[in-house]
């Protein structure tokens, strides 16, 4: 192995590392005392797939990034055949660690076929103690596939069949690749001039893009002053060479696949839901290969690299500070302090690996995202955001009541969110809300959900309310939905990595009646802004949810404003209705566990009560019998 210097643009240092007979091009970013990330790229990729994550992590990290042989600028073998087995790209991987963190072990990263690779590189003995972590995205292991082909094929049970012939239908380009020629030929004709256009048409992979700018919340830093260009000029050749990393190992692994493919390091698996190539499913098995394995699910397609950097820098963050050693700081050279401090630091990792797994169901989506929630003092706006916070969210806390939302980020941080933060805000002071947005922007991040809960109760006759009243519940139910959708949902679409938004409705949005006309018609603008956002951020990957509740335990009721009466017959109706919703008993937590499952299968209208089911259905099949309900005066 011998290492040469060259140039590379801006803010990277890039050398050659050779190794049997190959000239790897390696370029490194951040400070090399600094723990070693290693990013491997997939097909057809270069490196250059990894900028917008690498320059997040180099803040913190040591960050390399090299190029498969017969990519990018990195040499390719000759003859092509035989040149590109798994053993070979194994001699590659390790000449590149031993080059860039000779004494140290690598945390690697891979996607695509370079997170076959990684499964190669971590399973196989004599890169044991090289590797510290792997993060894996979009490419299993060919062994742990073919023992999953072999497991279902013996088994040929309705389920095993369906998942098999779904995998096998995302496999169509996999045929494609073993065919003689035309491959290399379509790659160097018109699908090599056409794949820009079609990665940002289906993928919405956005072209032309520069990294992130140094001092953003990710620890953003070098390289982010130059011009990010993807995919490159040598994608045809990169493309054409890289047809043999599936002729020269899928059907030999998938036919023989290895026992004892156990990993050696802790795996993180991130699984894009909306992968067009690889099914979910394809890792049902992988706790049978991974003793220490942490899942995490992403709303997205197949290339995140470049859709989704933001949250792959910050699950890579944790994931490597959790399983780096931490420097011994007191040990002297007794041995029962040396061991003490090793058992201290062992625990120290542990203890900070078991963090990454949030207790709640919806750990593996939610962990590490950042989650906003108005009227997070009680109810179901303090459900919601303890049902987030189990989850392994972070949470933004925002009520006007200033005791009630610190006491929910303090109980937030208790039940699991790794920060919680309190803000009292109120969401119809559009200034406050302008203020909070650049506040959590610079500080915390952009928001990944955003939870629009905050609202106010109003009953009485039409005639009895007031401009005043209509201006009060107006100002909160739908300009504060307002305000947060268009501040807050604005960040979501500049930072182009998608996101989602949830509205609280209510069943009154569509059951009308004679004593809610000002708070059913607030609700009702809120369901219908809410389905008209959701057509239009369709396109950038955000989703928005109008989550109808119905009558829940909440104290909404105790606070509600009813016109048209005396103060004390206000009281009077206070205690009643509250009465009433205490009888019902329907927690808002329910609400809040529908308020997450929405969220996780992208639902545009959720009601969550019997009652709210059943007046949704009225209002599509039997509308005349809501109406007449309407017309029934309330038992106050």
């Amino acid at each position: 192995m011998s290492l040469q210097s060259v140039p590379w643009p801006a803010g990277a240092r890039e050398r050659r590392v050779r190794t049997g007979g190959i000239d790897l091009c390696v370029a490194e970013l951040g400070d090399p005392a600094r723990p070693t990330v290693l990013l491997v790229h997939g097909y057809p990729d270069s490196k250059e797939v990894w900028s917008q994550v690498a320059s997040r992590l180099a803040g913190r990290f040591h960050v390399v990034l090299y190029d498969v042989r017969g990519h990018g600028g990195s040499t390719a073998p000759k003859p092509l055949r035989g040149g590109f087995t798994l053993e070979k790209l194994t001699d590659d991987f390790l000449a590149v660690a031993d080059a860039v963190s000779p004494r140290r072990p690598v945390h690697l990263v891979g996607h695509d076929w370079g997170s076959v690779q990684g499964w190669e590189f971590v399973t196989v003995r004599r890169t044991s103690g090289r590797i510290a972590s792997f993060t894996s995205m979009s490419g299993p292991s060919l062994d742990h596939f073919g023992h999953w082909i072999k497991r279902r094929m013996t088994r040929p049970t309705p389920r095993a069949v369906g998942q098999l012939l779904g995998q096998g239908a995302k496999s169509w380009y996999v045929y494609m690749l073993h065919t003689p020629v035309l491959p290399e030929l379509a790659w160097r004709g018109p699908l090599g001039k056409q794949w820009p256009k079609i990665l940002e048409r289906i993928e919405k992979v956005p072209s032309g893009r520069k990294p992130a700018k140094p001092g953003g919340p990710q620890g953003e830093s070098a390289g982010a002053d130059r011009a990010d260009v993807y995919p490159t000029a040598s994608l045809p050749d990169d493309a054409a060479h890289g047809a043999w990393l599936y002729r020269d190992n899928i059907r030999a692994r998938l036919r023989r696949p290895r026992d004892d493919a156990h990993a050696h390091a802790p795996v993180q698996l991130i699984t894009p839901t909306g992968d067009a190539f690889l099914s979910e499913r394809l890792y049902d098995d992988l706790e049978r290969w991974v003793p220490q394995l942490v899942r995490r699910t992403l709303p997205a397609k197949h290339w995140v690299p470049r859709t989704r950097p933001d949250q792959l820098a910050s699950w890579i963050t944790d994931f490597v500070m959790a399983h780096e050693p931490e420097p011994d700081s007191g040990a002297d050279d007794r041995v029962v302090a040396i061991e003490t401090a090793g058992k201290a630091r062992r625990e120290s990792r542990a203890r900070r690996a078991r963090d990454l797994v949030p207790s709640g169901p919806y750990g593996e989506r939610f962990g590490g995202q950042l989650v906003l929630v108005t009227g997070a003092a009680s109810g179901i706006g303090r459900a919601t955001a303890f049902a987030f916070a189990e989850s392994g969210a972070r949470i933004v806390a925002v009520d006007r009541d200033a005791e009630g939302v610190a006491r929910t980020a303090e109980m937030a941080r208790l039940i699991g969110a790794p920060r919680a933060w309190a803000e009292t805000v109120d969401v119809s002071d559009e200034q406050a809300m302008e203020k909070l947005a650049g506040k959590v922007a610079a500080e915390y991040g952009t928001v990944d959900v955003l939870v629009n809960n905050a609202g106010i109760g109003l009953s009485g006759p039409f005639l009895d309310t007031t401009s005043e009243d209509w201006k009060k519940v107006l100002d909160v139910n739908l300009w504060g939905v307002i305000h947060g959708c268009r501040i807050f949902g604005g960040q979501m679409a500049a930072r182009g990595q998608g996101g989602h938004i949830v509205n609280t409705a209510s069943a009154a949005a569509y059951q009308p009646s004679r004593a809610l006309p000002a708070y059913s018609t607030s609700k009702a603008a809120v369901l219908m802004l809410s389905e008209c956002l959701r057509a239009e951020l369709a396109g950038q990957g955000i989703g928005v949810t109008a989550v109808c509740p119905g009558f829940v335990n909440t104290n909404i009721a105790a606070t509600a404003r009813f016109t048209g009466v005396s103060a004390d017959e206000e009281k009077r109706r206070r205690r009643r209705t509250s009465r009433l919703y205490g009888l019902r008993n329907y927690p808002p937590e329910k609400v809040a566990d529908a308020v997450l499952r929405a969220v996780v299968r992208n639902e545009a209208v959720v009601p969550v009560t019997p009652e709210a089911r059943g007046a949704r259905l009225l209002s599509r099949f039997a509308p005349g019998a809501l109406r007449a309900i309407a017309r029934l005066e309330p038992p106050l």
